[in-house]
């Protein structure tokens, strides 16, 4: 896989845990993802040991608490919702029947050497692993593009972790300016964040959305991103985790049309006039024509010439060589003027 600067945005599906541990459920969201025109359709492939011990022992993960509930604890959860090896495997199979990329974002060495066994066309580094050194290195080490978000980054670490997949190998990485908020407010997202990143380190930029509505991706795509990433779900209001940050299948196909739309709009910085351009220019133009009647020997002036469409006649950028001739004959009122129409006034 090549991701190159100009290229029309690849567009992740991000399902992450929203299948909630249901294979079936996963499925559908592949389903739908392909429906939607997404290029690729995203897991994430943690289990248990994401967490300490003493996460556990707490019940407690970021602004979800899961202490004093009856029904699980957070390790329950986690267990419930993680993906085993195998049942990734049948996922990224059933990707390749339904004709849409697999990928998985891997947090442990062996989840990225099953991403390599699996197919998957290329290595995603989350945000929390920008400064996992271990990772860095064995996701480089694949030979396969890495893309790596960025959210909570500073530049020294972003550095580092540049500095590392280029040490082990690494030829192909693509950046994602990210905001890990969620949602992300408007006024936090700053997109310009992507060129800068671009310019700084020289590798296609993308990003990582958290934000909800579609008017972050389309703008990432006007500021060039080949990389757009979203979390997906069937049902904003299904239990889990990230459902109510993701968008739904409808609004996604829309953000995806709206992408290619904007992207099909930004052409190219070669200066372009079309033939349809071309062929009407005629008609929007205007031409030199007389603003009253001329007598023959009278003197082109600007008070008795105005600019007038069709621009069938003389260029109006002309007048400054029209100015200060003679006319030849009587020229009547609103007349196109033409050069045989005028002569020097010294002959």
């Amino acid at each position: 896989m090549k991701f190159a600067e100009g290229q029309k945005p690849y567009v992740i599906a991000e399902i992450g845990a929203n299948h909630n541990g249901d294979l079936a459920l996963a499925r559908k969201l592949i389903d739908a993802a392909k429906a939607c025109g997404a290029d690729a359709a995203k897991f994430q492939s943690w289990d248990s040991k994401i967490f300490s011990r003493n996460v556990y022992e707490q019940n407690y993960f970021l602004n979800d608490d899961y202490r004093n509930r009856d029904d699980f604890t957070l390790k329950e959860i986690v267990e419930e919702f993680a993906m085993s090896h195998d049942e990734l495997g049948e996922l990224a199979a059933y990707c390749r029947e339904v004709g849409i990329d697999f990928a998985s974002t891997p947090f442990e060495d062996d989840q990225v050497e099953a991403l390599v066994e699996f197919g998957a066309p290329f290595i995603k580094i989350a945000s929390m692993d920008v400064n996992n050194d271990r990772l860095l290195r064995t996701a480089a080490a694949t030979g396969k593009p890495v893309v790596l978000s960025t959210g909570m980054a500073e530049m020294g670490e972003i550095d580092r972790a540049v500095n590392i997949l280029e040490q082990t190998g690494c030829s192909e990485l693509v950046i994602l300016h990210c905001v890990s908020v969620y949602p992300a407010p408007a006024e936090t997202i700053n997109l310009k964040n992507m060129l800068m990143l671009r310019d700084t380190y020289g590798y296609p930029v993308g990003f990582s959305d958290h934000s909800h509505g579609i008017e972050a991706p389309l703008a990432a795509t006007a500021l060039g991103a080949v990389v757009l990433e979203k979390h997906f779900t069937l049902d904003q209001n299904m239990f889990g985790w990230d459902h109510k940050v993701s968008t739904e299948p409808a609004l996604f196909a829309e953000m995806i049309k709206g992408m290619h739309t904007v992207h099909a709009m930004l052409g190219t910085r070669r200066r372009i006039i079309g033939a349809t351009e071309l062929e009407q220019r005629p008609s929007y133009r205007r031409s030199i024509v007389s603003d009253r009647d001329i007598e023959a020997g009278e003197m082109i002036t600007v008070e008795n010439t105005a600019y007038r469409r069709p621009g069938v006649g003389l260029d109006p950028a002309l007048f400054p060589l029209l100015e200060g001739m003679i006319a030849k004959n009587n020229i009547p009122y609103d007349t196109v003027l033409a050069l045989d129409d005028v002569e020097a006034a010294n002959r």
